[in-house]
């Protein structure tokens, strides 16, 4: 009697001989005699010289162990078990071990991972096996099956140990060869699978790398395949703690290159800020290439790597940030705790923008943004009470030495650049006084002395309004509120260095020395300018000028009084003797003042010309009106000489000496 294969196989329990080749049609037919008489058809035979190479072998055995597979999982008395176990898992479990076998045994031409038609039978009939014995272990009770289960399990532990460690040679190799993972990155899709092969083909630029990884997309694609076959397999463990434990030493080793190392919290709290300024720098960057490298970087290619299982691969870059971000995170809280200084405003400030890119790439999702946003918290009220120590720093500045020459002030200096260098900062402080102040509305507006700033008391425009009225600002926000505060801190502690000068006209030009400082510094700057406004500006002008004006009154108006024509006619005579005291005094007095002014500085080269100018404009019309009309007086000669010693030029070239800082007078020039 002649039976189809097919249903022999099917008629003795799947123990059917299984077709070698293509050659072997399946509707050739054999009589149970032949059967008998022809060995080479026994499954023993086929089990024994079958080629794992052969795409029709392959096939035959993945199907009937699908087949079988499927058959389990329709027996529901689960103690009665399968009546026959197809010899088919002896097939692929021999299949298994021969290609594992190929790939240990050194060949370079049957290297693991070249992605080819083999390497990709072996992963799905490692998978097929996994499902295999996941199903047989429902029947450990039945001993029909455990031969079976313990077969298929001891060949699933070694192809999990081979995957295992071509997983952690993929991860660890790569790593010191830094290039093209960087592009790789940029070719996104949702489903790995369907662009792998197109991925391998795109042409990569050789020229294009990568400070950070190294994963080519070959590689990157091989590594996905492991992953799916090892968690398909329930491997998922032994998968992660491999890919952890490699990126860990990745990033460690990032960070490594980047001078970083842990800094005991002590040792933090306890450093001179000069060498805890380095670490800061040191740390300030690292955070940066991690929010802006590492983490995007880890972020895709654990996405790329376990793309088919989104659980695990949120968990894995997690658990990765967090190890990294509390290490980064205990040197910020040991910053934090270092004694308050203005001048450490600033690393603070780079420290909490740091803190800022850190937590938007970690994700608002992740289980460490809490503690990032907490570290960015103490790290904003370190950088608000520091700025709060300026005015401290301004309170306390009494220095009782006038500066010479009544130039610009070391400490308007100070203040000027220190809120220009604030102001670049502003959206950043904004968040920060928000936060530590409750918000411009909870602001206490410090109230205005009757006296204004920069005007002194003694002069006769203490009706003069102030620049730094709140209502002149642009905006009060909670830092523009701070910045009127220092403000108004430097104009008080001005005006009271300026009554150090006993000279009135020197006491003016220092306020207008640091005045018109102030305002070219708002002026210069337009992140400044913008917390203060164009109003501060007009009204700070307006007080310059009065400053100016309160110099004239001072110096030159009195000069001027020389010059008076009171009392010099009686019944229309000249009194020659008056006359002639009055050039002397006004000599004698331009003399005075051109010799102490010629000290004194006046830094602001145009505020310089305009106040020559102005000297002029007031001096110089009156010299030469008096001059041309009394000079006649007065006896020719040598006589006139003694009396007028200065020419109208004279006095002109002279001015232009003043305000020079120079600390001897200059030669007397005549014509």
């Amino acid at each position: 009697m002649e039976k189809n294969i097919l249903d022999n196989y099917k008629s003795f329990g799947k123990n059917a001989p299984i077709p070698s080749s293509p050659r072997t049609p399946h509707s050739v037919t054999f009589s149970d005699d032949t059967l008998d008489q022809h060995p080479k058809h026994h499954n023993q035979y086929i089990i024994e010289n079958l080629d794992d190479d052969d795409i029709s072998s392959q096939a035959q055995v993945s199907e009937d162990i699908d087949q079988f597979t499927n058959d389990l999982s329709q027996i529901h008395d689960k103690s009665l078990g399968p009546t026959q176990i197809p010899d088919s898992i002896e097939t692929l479990s021999k299949i298994i071990e021969s290609r594992i076998a190929k790939y240990s045994s050194g060949d370079n031409n049957k290297v693991f991972g070249k992605m080819t038609e083999e390497d990709s039978f072996f992963l799905e009939a490692v998978k097929r096996i996994s499902k295999l014995a996941n199903a047989l272990s429902d029947f450990s009770s039945n001993t029909n099956t455990n031969p079976s289960l313990n077969r298929t399990s001891v060949v699933l532990q070694h192809a999990m140990a081979f995957l295992e460690e071509e997983f952690r040679s993929l991860l660890e190799d790569s790593v010191e060869n830094l290039q093209q993972f960087c592009k790789f990155l940029s070719f996104n899709s949702k489903n790995q699978k369907e662009y792998s092969d197109r991925v391998i083909q795109r042409e990569l630029d050789p020229g294009e790398t990568d400070d950070y990884s190294a994963y080519s997309p070959e590689v990157v694609i091989k590594m996905n395949r492991i992953a799916s076959t090892m968690i398909s397999a329930g491997y998922d463990t032994e998968c992660c703690q491999v890919y952890s434990l490699s990126r860990r030493i990745a990033i460690r080793n990032q960070m490594k290159k980047l001078e970083f190392e842990k800094l005991n919290i002590d040792d933090a709290v306890k450093m001179p800020w000069e060498s805890l300024e380095t670490e800061i720098w040191r740390w300030i960057k690292v955070v940066k290439n991690c929010a802006e490298i590492i983490f995007p970087g880890e972020k895709k290619l654990v996405e790329l790597v376990f793309s088919d299982h989104p659980v695990i691969c949120n968990s894995l870059f997690s658990n990765l940030a967090r190890a990294v971000v509390i290490l980064l995170l205990d040197f910020a809280e040991a910053t934090a705790m270092a004694k308050r200084s203005a001048e450490k405003l600033f690393k603070f400030l780079d420290m909490y923008e740091a803190l800022q890119s850190l937590g938007k790439a970690i994700g608002s999702g992740e289980s460490c943004s809490d503690e990032i946003a907490a570290t960015a918290n103490r790290i904003g009220e370190s950088a608000a009470s520091n700025f709060c120590e300026l005015e401290n720093s301004i309170k306390s500045d009494s220095a009782r030495t006038p500066v010479h020459g009544g130039a610009v002030h070391p400490l308007t200096r100070y203040v000027m650049n220190y809120l220009e260098y604030s102001c670049e900062y502003k959206d950043t402080l904004e968040k920060i006084f928000e936060k530590h102040t409750g918000g411009a509305e909870k602001q206490t507006i410090p109230p205005m002395s009757n006296t204004p700033p920069l005007l002194s008391p003694n002069t006769a425009e203490k009706e003069s309004e102030s620049p730094h009225n709140f209502d002149t600002i642009a905006s009060t926000t909670p830092f523009s509120v701070q910045v009127i505060t220092v403000m108004d801190l430097l104009d008080s502690n001005l005006e009271t260095k300026s009554s150090l000068y006993r000279d009135p006209a020197l006491r003016y030009v220092f306020l207008m020395n640091n005045g018109r400082y102030i305002l070219q510094k708002v002026k210069g700057s337009n992140e400044i300018r913008q917390v203060m406004g164009d109003n501060w500006c007009r009204r700070r002008s307006t007080v310059v000028r009065q400053y100016h004006k309160n110099y004239q009154r001072e110096t030159w108006y009195k000069l001027i009084q020389c010059l008076n024509q009171e009392g010099l006619q009686v019944n229309g005579k000249v009194n020659k003797s008056l006359l002639k005291e009055r050039f002397k005094v006004f000599t004698t007095t331009f003399d005075e003042i051109h010799r102490m002014q010629s000290a004194w500085v006046v830094s602001d080269d145009q505020l310089k010309s305009e106040i020559r100018i102005s000297i002029s404009a007031v001096v110089i019309p009156a010299y030469r009106s008096f001059l041309g009309r009394f000079k006649q007086y007065l006896d020719s000669g040598k006589q006139a000489e003694k009396y007028i010693k200065y020419q109208p030029e004279d006095i002109e070239t002279l001015i232009d000496d003043l305000f020079e800082g120079n600390t001897t007078s200059m030669a007397r020039r005549r014509t």
